[in-house]
């Protein structure tokens, strides 16, 4: 090794770290062994381990790595410090060492790192490694997965912290699958505003009173963070007990309107929906409100399509480097009654899909504002150090064949257009006076999503946005002109 490292060395001018090797950490070697195995079995997500460890060079913005077919070589400003020979294919013991190796020179030469425990480091490396798969992609630690395993009460924005010495809030947990972690919230993240006030300027009840609550509000946060500053837009998960809650509403002394509240997509909502379908069977409008629905199971998607649906297509997953794979319910519909879907930027994965299916079909009217885009599956893959990795390498396509992903599903009713009872009742009269002018943006294969989100943005006030789509939903499920005309327009 020293031979081969001064000659590439004197090859190229520069200094090469040529000292023995110091003794490597065995139990993260063969965690990163592991690690890499496992990606080779799911192909790498249609990347290479040569640029899934040219990625690690994230740690450190002084760090350049280069993964050639021969070498592996980690260039520290200006100096070659690290210069490996490639082992083969299917060697992940080499690989984890060579992994172990490139971090601690890494870590000898940046004080920020070495600054942390070796777990911590490692941790941030397993991210690394799967931000160079997919910036989606994600490591989670065991801890994490303990604290979170079968709990189904979320009561807040998803995110826990303290305040610095400035006052400012510093982000310091993100529960998984909260709103702040589907919003990409970080660990260290630092919150300066909330709600358009300086958090320094907020007491802890205020902030406390913003983070946590018993209703589904909204709450936009300014956030600093080593990518540059951005706000985010969260919505407080409601208090869950299931998957899917169910409101009957009535109307007359002969029906009523049904109201479905999806958390999460899973076998058991689709469960709740149609026990539900079945107990009440004087219902004339479904209200079917996904604005905080998540999920990644495609054939529980499917399934609660197929209530509303039958046996029509409902998406489509596309592997990496794969063929496209189609979703159509086993079953007939069990209810045929006027359906209205609230979307929103938190409806994300496979509820997106839910929309698109009934959009295309032209079996309910769209309201709300536009979905997330982030229509992916993961593939969870268990690690023995009792964490996991989270590859999201599977893409929804609609059922006939448009990619949601980093698109979304968009709404023919925007409710960030219509805020005052003045602007509800105009736009009532002009869909009745058959003078609603539609642009429907889901009929269009190329379209300019960000313009598409500006013209229809996401709403920032919960309790405005609850009132407004319950008072939109109900005149459209009980006027049968206006409903039967937005359905047209569709077409």
């Amino acid at each position: 090794m020293k031979i081969s490292c001064l000659i590439f060395s004197m090859l190229f001018a520069l200094t090469v770290n040529c000292a023995s090797a110091a003794p490597v950490d065995d139990s993260a070697v063969k965690t990163f062994s592991e690690i890499y195995q496992k990606l080779d079995s799911v192909q790498w997500g249609g990347k290479n381990i040569g640029v899934i460890i040219e990625s690690l060079e994230r740690l450190s913005p002084n760090a350049h790595l280069a993964a050639t077919d021969e070498r592996i070589i980690l260039v520290w400003r200006d100096s070659i410090v690290g210069n490996f020979q490639k082992p083969t294919v299917g060697d992940w013991d080499s690989y984890g060492k060579i992994t172990v190796s490139l971090i601690e020179k890494m870590r000898d030469r940046d004080n920020s790192l070495a600054a942390l425990s070796m777990d911590e480091i490692y941790e941030r490396a397993f991210a690394a490694l799967m931000a160079g798969i997919d910036e989606s992609g994600k490591y989670i630690p065991k801890k994490t997965l303990l604290n979170n395993s079968g709990n189904r009460i979320l009561t807040s924005l998803g995110l826990t912290g303290w305040r610095d010495i400035g006052g400012e809030f510093r982000v310091g947990a993100v529960v998984k699958g909260s709103p702040a972690d589907l919003a990409g919230v970080q660990v260290h993240d630092l919150v300066d505003q909330v709600n358009g006030r300086d958090v320094a300027s907020m007491s802890d009840v205020e902030m406390d009173s913003v983070f946590q609550g018993l209703n589904s509000g909204t709450a936009k946060l300014h956030l600093l963070t080593p990518n540059g500053n951005r706000n985010v837009v969260l919505r407080r998960a409601t208090i869950v007990l299931a998957d899917a809650d169910i409101i009957y509403r009535p109307i007359s002394d002969t029906d009523g309107l049904l109201e479905i509240i999806i958390h999460e997509m899973t076998d058991n909502a689709a469960n709740i929906v149609n026990e539900a379908l079945s107990k009440y069977n004087n219902v004339s409008g479904i209200i079917l409100d996904l604005r905080a629905a998540k999920g990644t199971d495609a054939r529980s998607a499917t399934k609660m399509a197929g209530l509303f649906l039958g046996a029509k297509p409902v998406m489509r997953i596309t592997q990496t480097a794969g063929e496209d794979m189609e979703f159509v319910p086993g079953g007939d519909a069990v209810t045929d009654a006027k359906l209205v879907v609230l979307m929103s930027n938190t409806t994300s994965g496979t509820p997106e899909a839910v929309a698109s299916a009934i959009y295309e079909n032209g079996r309910g009217v769209l309201v709300g504002t536009p979905t997330a885009g982030n229509a992916r599956i993961a593939t969870h893959i268990d690690l023995s150090n009792g964490g996991a990795l989270e590859l999201l390498n599977k893409s929804i396509k609609s059922g006939t064949g448009i990619s949601l992903d980093a698109r979304g599903v968009f709404p023919i009713v925007c409710l960030s257009n219509i805020r005052s009872n003045k602007q509800q009742n105009a736009f009532f009269v002009n869909v009745i006076n058959n003078d609603f002018k539609l642009q429907d943006f889901n009929k269009q294969n190329k379209v300019n999503v960000d313009a598409v989100r500006k013209g229809c943005p996401v709403i920032t006030s919960g309790d405005d946005e609850d009132m407004v789509s319950a008072a939109v939903a109900t005149q459209i499920l009980t006027d049968k002109t206006v409903y039967n005309r937005l359905i047209a327009e569709r077409d």
